[in-house]
């Protein structure tokens, strides 16, 4: 009886630590404060901000995000995986979403609100991004 429960609760223990382990891995939902979930691009995605923003894409994102699919050449250095920008799922998300990663950014993520000033600067990139 002693050696059945004593089993028993291996088992138990042994799930519940896969089970933290497995639960850590996944990526934490970012918190985005109401104000950018009502935020809109007021900037038009037209040839002129997709280029401006490929030019500030390339020079302060792509070392990390490629093409916009997380491959660029610091990606595996850093300890969280990043989401593909080019799915229609990214896609999908509010302007005030997208800006408030891009810009304010958490964790491995940077902030940029020192590094890129510029309204239209920010919102050029996010074009260049809706663009992908």
């Amino acid at each position: 009886m002693k050696k059945i429960l004593l089993a028993t609760l291996t088992v138990v223990f042994a799930m519940s630590l896969f089970s933290f382990i497995a639960a850590s891995d996944k990526k934490p939902a970012w918190d985005i404060p109401a104000k950018y979930k009502s935020m809109q691009n007021k900037k038009p995605g037209d040839a002129e901000s997709i280029k401006l923003g490929k030019t500030l894409y390339t020079k302060h994102c792509k070392s990390c995000h490629g093409n916009g699919k997380g491959d660029g050449a610091k990606a595996t250095s850093l300890k969280t995986e990043m989401d593909d920008m080019t799915t229609a799922a990214y896609k999908a998300l509010p302007a005030g979403t997208k800006y408030y990663m891009a810009f304010v950014g958490r964790g491995d993520m940077p902030n940029f609100e020192k590094k890129i000033v510029d309204e239209e600067e920010r919102w050029a990139i996010i074009n260049y991004l809706d663009s992908l």
